[in-house]
């Protein structure tokens, strides 16, 4: 155990954030993504509500400056839907770690899961509704 780390942060999520370099890119995934089909490398959260995990991890993990939307998320209008009350959510937690983050990049579904085959890691966590991708960015010291 370690002071100041949170219980939701397992050990092996703690060495994929640590190994993980400026650019990559990690996805927090609802219990219906297709996790084990959809990663090189699968983190298992069962249980762990993926905001729960993001207000976790936001502190400790740079979101990349260098592009215009670090966050990417399954644009709703590829199921026709509305947007996820999740998403909302999502959003003010970025917010409250990182304000310079406006908005989410919304991609295809079809093209999330091809982004999150070459992520660096899969989180699958116990959310109900909504997956996120968060690209690294460098440690500014």
């Amino acid at each position: 155990m370690l002071c100041g780390i949170p219980g939701c942060l397992s050990p092996d999520l703690m060495h994929a954030l640590m190994s993980m370099g400026h650019g990559d890119e990690i996805v927090l995934a609802d219990a219906d993504f297709p996790a084990v089909t959809c990663s090189q490398r699968l983190i298992r959260s069962d249980g762990v509500q993926l905001v729960t995990l993001l207000d976790a991890i936001l502190p400790l993990f740079p979101l990349d400056q260098f592009v215009a939307k670090p966050a990417i998320v399954m644009d709703p209008a590829s199921w026709g839907g509305q947007e996820p009350a999740s998403y909302r959510v999502f959003r003010e937690t970025i917010k409250k770690h990182a304000p310079q983050v406006q908005e989410f990049e919304y991609i295809d579904r079809f093209d999330f899961y091809r982004r999150a085959k070459q992520a660096f890691a899969v989180v699958a966590t116990g959310e109900a509704d909504g997956n996120i991708i968060l690209k690294k960015g460098p440690v500014m010291v």
